[in-house]
């Protein structure tokens, strides 16, 4: 018969929020994975729980995820434990979970402590609906994940290391913008535990003047919808992905955009026709030698102006002899 995988949330600071049911499941596990078994071993130590432990942490979860399947698939019933907070959030857990899961092995996860529930909880900012996004990268990818994240109208949270936290708020602000509301939590559940609340420009100020200690937890408030000049929904980010890998067809108007590439398409086609109906071709207009092959391309020149001018006429209402260049009145979004 197939053993147990049980996940046990940790204290994230104070050993009094440890559950009755899990220290209950780790003294009758048959064995505890443990994150550091260094730092388990203190609150082992502390519940007088004495099962026996094994290291399971990022840099050899992958080797041994199948050998401690294995081990659970034949009996063996295995608490699964981080440094603090719940396994699999930020920190190992998922691999063996999913792989259990696979073998059909019951896997039980604890309700406790977690750092980002309280942080999010005590901002004061909307916490009906949130993104967690944990650690972010930390050299590539993580400009455009903070571009993706500030578009979100929801709340989002981050954890970050007291040594960067300076650093990760002014690049947030950069892509929010200093007044966005935001709140950073440090040492949750601890005798220091504070939580800061502002703009990111106000966050940004205190802890250059206060370095921060512990771990950190930033919650930023999601784009405002009343903020029109900057406000984008969830679906126009994916719509945004697509437009940076072909730039050539941003616009800050979609409408006017699909419009106007169809005129211009419409110009080009008319253009074109009127060139084959004269009888010529590109080649022909090219050759400064041959006098038909000029008119043929004045003309086909002036058609297009003349699609062109119609085609700004029915967008913008104003009469132009050529059209505007979105690309120079593009509004910042």
């Amino acid at each position: 018969m197939a053993g147990i995988l049980y996940i046990v949330p940790t204290p994230v600071g104070n050993l009094q929020d440890m559950t009755p049911r899990a220290l209950e499941v780790l003294q009758r596990a048959d064995l505890i994975l443990a994150e550091d078994t260094r730092t388990s071993a203190v609150l082992m130590r502390h519940f007088q729980i004495n099962t026996p432990m094994q290291s399971h942490h990022k840099y050899n979860e992958h080797a041994r995820v199948e050998e401690l399947a294995e081990q659970i698939l034949s009996g063996m019933t295995v608490a699964l434990v981080s440094d603090a907070g719940t396994p699999g959030i930020s920190d190992p857990g998922f691999l063996l979970s999913r792989q259990c899961r696979n073998l059909d092995i019951p896997v039980i996860t604890l309700p406790g402590a977690t750092a980002f529930v309280p942080a999010l909880v005590s901002s004061g900012l909307p916490c009906d609906r949130f993104t967690f996004e944990g650690f972010l990268p930390p050299k590539k990818g993580r400009q455009s994940k903070l571009e993706e994240l500030s578009q979100l109208t929801r709340t989002f949270i981050i954890y970050e290391s007291p040594l960067r936290t300076v650093k990760t708020l002014e690049q947030l602000a950069g892509v929010c913008g200093k007044d966005r509301p935001a709140s950073v939590s440090r040492e949750i559940s601890k005798i220091h535990e504070q939580t800061v609340r502002g703009t990111l420009g106000e966050l940004i100020e205190h802890f250059t003047e206060n370095p921060p200690k512990g771990e950190i937890v930033i919650v930023v408030q999601g784009r405002s919808k009343d903020d029109d000049s900057s406000y984008y929904t969830e679906d126009d980010v994916d719509e945004m992905d697509e437009m940076d890998s072909n730039p050539s067809e941003q616009s800050d108007d979609k409408g006017q955009e699909s419009d106007a590439v169809n005129a211009n398409a419409n110009a080009k086609a008319g253009a074109n026709a009127g060139a084959k109906s004269d009888g010529g071709s590109t080649a022909d207009a090219a050759n400064p030698k041959n006098k038909k092959g000029k008119d043929k391309k004045d003309r086909r020149d002036k058609a297009a102006e003349d699609a062109a001018t119609q085609a700004h006429n029915f967008l913008f209402g104003t009469p132009s002899s050529k059209p505007d260049n979105p690309k120079k009145s593009k509004k910042h979004r």
